[in-house]
């Protein structure tokens, strides 16, 4: 049975940055995929990485089948078109356009919203005590649309507010320039407030982008929050040579 991988962030460094393919025995599972790939000597770059299949996050004993298209995720760092109906409870996308904060912020208020809470993700001039020159995003495209827009409709059903926009860049961005935007319209400010941390926070912990950040004195991937442990699966133990 064959699969094809495509590694994500820094694992790119590790697996090469060009899609592959895999052969594996019937009915193998994500395990031992991860069981292959670390014989070759990489089961540190595979810690407590997130795999998916065919899009949709899986588990260690997930069942490939042939042609199955398989993500190795590194911790995330965390375009299509935004809606145009304005009666829609959320509004997602990738960009590689500047995100124009002001119409959007704009367009997100209604006669009965009492609050609107923004999120202005901004990139900075520095990091750790090191100058910024740019940041280049890169995303699992198809993935992270969708699970962008999964969290947009479950913080409007969770929190009970009106609507939410969530755009997040991609490719290079420069100092000053946004990367990610969201914006929640609620009839009351806590729960606006509310799901505006929740969205951000399980953003940078799921959603399958990635930053790799440019100084001027090198540049590196940055280090992403750790998966929840329902994603997370960790590469098996490489045996020590006797």
């Amino acid at each position: 049975m064959r699969v094809h991988i495509l590694p994500f962030g820094v694992l790119k460094d590790w697996l090469g940055s060009s899609p592959s393919t895999l052969d594996l025995h019937d009915g193998a599972t994500v395990a031992d995929l991860l069981t292959h790939l670390s014989d070759a000597g990489r089961a540190g770059a595979l810690r407590g990485i997130a795999v998916s299949v065919n899009s949709e996050y899986a588990v260690a004993a997930r069942i490939l089948r042939e042609g199955d298209e398989v993500g190795l995720l590194p911790p995330v760092s965390g375009g299509a078109a935004l809606a145009a109906n304005p009666s829609e409870p959320v509004k997602t996308a990738l960009t590689r356009d500047v995100i124009d904060t002001k119409n959007l912020v704009a367009s997100a208020r209604r006669g009965e919203d009492g609050a609107v809470v923004v999120f202005d993700g901004i990139v900075r001039n520095h990091t750790r005590e090191r100058q910024t020159l740019y940041l280049d995003y890169e995303a699992y495209e198809d993935m992270a649309l969708k699970q962008i827009d999964a969290l947009a409709r479950e913080a409007v059903t969770r929190f009970g507010v009106r609507q939410v926009t969530l755009v997040h860049r991609l490719g290079r961005l420069q100092v000053g320039e946004t990367s990610v935007l969201i914006v929640v319209a609620s009839a009351h400010r806590a729960q606006a407030f509310d799901a505006c941390r929740w969205l951000i926070d399980t953003l940078k912990k799921t959603v399958p982008i990635w930053k790799k950040e440019t100084f001027v004195d090198g540049v590196v991937w940055a280090a992403g929050e750790p998966f929840p442990e329902t994603i997370a699966i960790n590469a098996p133990e490489t045996p020590h040579a006797s």
